[in-house]
């Protein structure tokens, strides 16, 4: 289990890998984010990025997916309070292989509330060139280490 202490400033973690399908593309965008270029391979070209993108908010999903999956699955994590940025850099196209990681750029313990304290990251998200598509700051609340008595 991974407590709020085990989290150190400078502290990184891979968070693994994800492709990402046409299909699956499709099907998120259909649902959450009907904008042409997200859908038609027809409207795709005709936009300024030349073939279908997977929507931004796949993106930040599937990423948090692979955060979860590497870190918070087997955490005490208690939720998080929000993101102070999210940028979408370049697009993600289908058959993408994203990389993601996050580094650990501060840890406080809540002054009101002993039994909590949050991990501040900064997130990038690579493709399978080395190019960075996405970057997020976000902080996560995490229960202290209990005591033994």
């Amino acid at each position: 289990m991974r407590y709020f202490e085990d989290f150190q400033v400078g502290q990184v973690h891979e968070l693994g890998t994800y492709e990402v399908t046409r299909e699956e593309l499709l099907a998120f965008a259909q649902q959450y984010d009907p904008q042409p270029f997200h859908l038609d391979e027809e409207a795709g070209r005709r936009s300024i990025y030349g073939s279908i993108i997977a929507s931004g908010w796949q993106t930040a999903a599937i990423c948090h997916r692979l955060l979860v999956r590497a870190v918070l699955e087997d955490s005490a994590s208690m939720g998080s309070p929000g993101l102070d940025e999210l940028r979408w850099l370049r697009p993600v196209r289908p058959g993408d292989t994203l990389s993601a990681r996050i580094e650990v750029l501060e840890v406080s313990p809540s002054r009101s509330k002993p039994d909590r304290g949050s991990v501040k990251t900064r997130m990038e998200v690579r493709n399978q060139q080395g190019e960075v598509v996405m970057t997020e700051l976000a902080s996560v609340l995490f229960r202290r280490r209990p005591t033994t008595t």
